[in-house]
């Protein structure tokens, strides 16, 4: 046999005699196809840079982007080309709910589900509801508090083009602490750690320490956003509401963590203290809010701190939610936030703290998330502030205001269109009849067939 040097230095000069060869053809057959050109005829856009209408506007769409918009006057359409004929429609940005959770049913309540199923129980939902909520009119969603590591998946799962769906920011499970909500209260320790033996690396955490690592070994898994629980919750079992479940220092370390890594920071918070804590500790969104004082929302104005609201399913969880067994405790606790929820969105409203839409789709059924319009409405907020709150507004909160959130040159095709003026009845979105996304049309009852 040659000496193993011998090998290696033929293998090497083989290696050299191949990489001096001239180019091949191979790269030029890799040429990429000419990017296709369709043509929107808006009839009335709300391009969400403002609260005023456009009429008569033309949308130049070059493969997944806007390249061009302006009057119809000014836009020449070649006569062989692809159009999209909305001239009598108002056409809107793809809509955006920065409080999800994709693999959540809502007929199913009852805490004993989290025993029957299986884990992949949550990724048969994921991919229902993902095609509800794009049918719906919104492209994009934050997904805030799912099991290890349903969301991150779905996201590739959506962007690789393997089922349909709308953008998903993506979280890890929501970290909590022993006991609090977002625990398994009410089982029996050996139920439990043979349930959830993951959620002590990714979700429950008692000190700086434990906060440091989950965060951290989420960001390892892919999540593009931190989910904490400042405070006990609505849905859960044991806690309360408005008890404050981190300590100020512990939500400082984890706001930290994640900002280093260069996520943000979305801290679900009822409870009034916990929500003043969590604001001084930097956190970039209070989600829920429901308990907040004249103090908290103050504190939000000056830190420039998103308010995310649920303020529409109140009237599930205290209607259907009731039929498909949701327990007393959970009920009551309901009772005694919801409406204090609405007055005091109301009033963090007319102090002009910054508003993003998000509703806890899952709590409620997937698909009915511009349901909550009417509300936002109702306590305070004008429609086309209600609607920027939906986009603008969401894609600033959710660090994606480069791509989508506004209809502009250079951004994704992310549109909507609707047969009346949402300006006029916001409720108008609640059914949404055209769906774009990234250029390609998902869902269109209102051009005419050509």
């Amino acid at each position: 046999m040659p000496h193993s040097s011998s090998v290696f230095l033929r293998a090497a000069a083989a290696v050299c005699a191949l990489a001096a060869l001239p180019l091949t053809t191979h790269s030029q057959a890799k040429t990429p196809a000419p990017v296709p050109t369709t043509y929107v005829k808006a009839g009335h856009l709300f391009d969400a840079t403002s609260d005023k209408l456009r009429d008569n506007v033309v949308l130049v769409i070059d493969g997944e982007r806007i390249s061009k918009i302006a009057p119809a006057a000014e836009v020449t359409i070649p006569a062989d080309a692809k159009v999209l004929d909305l001239s009598s429609a108002w056409v809107l940005p793809g809509l955006i709910d920065c409080h999800t959770h994709l693999e959540a049913r809502s007929d199913k309540y009852d805490p004993i589900n989290e025993v029957k199923q299986t884990p992949f129980t949550n990724g048969f939902n994921g991919v229902v509801n993902a095609a509800k909520t794009l049918q719906a009119g919104f492209t994009s969603v934050r997904d805030v508090g799912s099991s290890p590591f349903f969301a991150v998946d779905l996201r590739r799962y959506i962007d690789e083009g393997f089922i349909p769906g709308p953008r998903v920011v993506a979280s890890g499970p929501a970290l909590s602490i022993t006991g609090g909500h977002g625990d398994m209260n009410g089982f029996a320790p050996a139920v439990s750690n043979m349930l959830y033996p993951a959620e002590k690396d990714f979700a429950i955490v008692d000190s700086p320490d434990e906060i440091r690592h989950a965060i951290r070994a989420q960001v390892k898994y892919g999540v593009d956003v931190i989910k904490i629980l400042a405070t006990g919750g609505v849905l859960s079992q044991g806690d309360k509401p408005g008890a404050e479940q981190f300590t100020y220092e512990e939500m400082k370390t984890a706001v930290e963590t994640a900002h280093a890594t260069g996520r943000k920071v979305a801290a679900h918070a009822h409870g009034t203290q916990g929500i003043k804590d969590a604001v001084r500790a930097g956190v970039d969104s209070i989600e829920h809010g429901s308990l907040i004082d004249a103090e908290g929302i103050q504190l939000m104005k000056q830190h420039g701190t998103y308010l995310v609201a649920d303020i529409y399913n109140d009237d599930y969880i205290l209607g259907k939610a009731v039929e498909f067994g949701l327990p007393q405790e959970n009920v009551d606790k309901e009772k005694m936030v919801g409406r204090l929820q609405r007055e005091n969105f109301q009033k963090a409203v007319e102090a002009g703290v910054k508003i993003a839409f998000g509703t806890d789709a899952g709590v409620y059924p997937h698909g009915d998330n511009a349901k909550q319009f009417h509300y936002m409405v109702k306590f305070g907020m004008t429609p086309a502030g209600a609607i920027r709150a939906a986009t603008q507004s969401a894609a600033d909160l959710i660090d994606r205001s480069k791509d989508i959130g506004t209809l502009e040159s250079g951004k994704y095709a992310d549109l909507i269109a609707v047969t009346a003026n949402p300006l006029d009845k916001v409720e108008v979105l609640e059914h949404v009849g055209f769906v774009m996304k990234g250029g390609k049309v998902y869902k269109d009852e209102l051009s005419p067939a050509k």
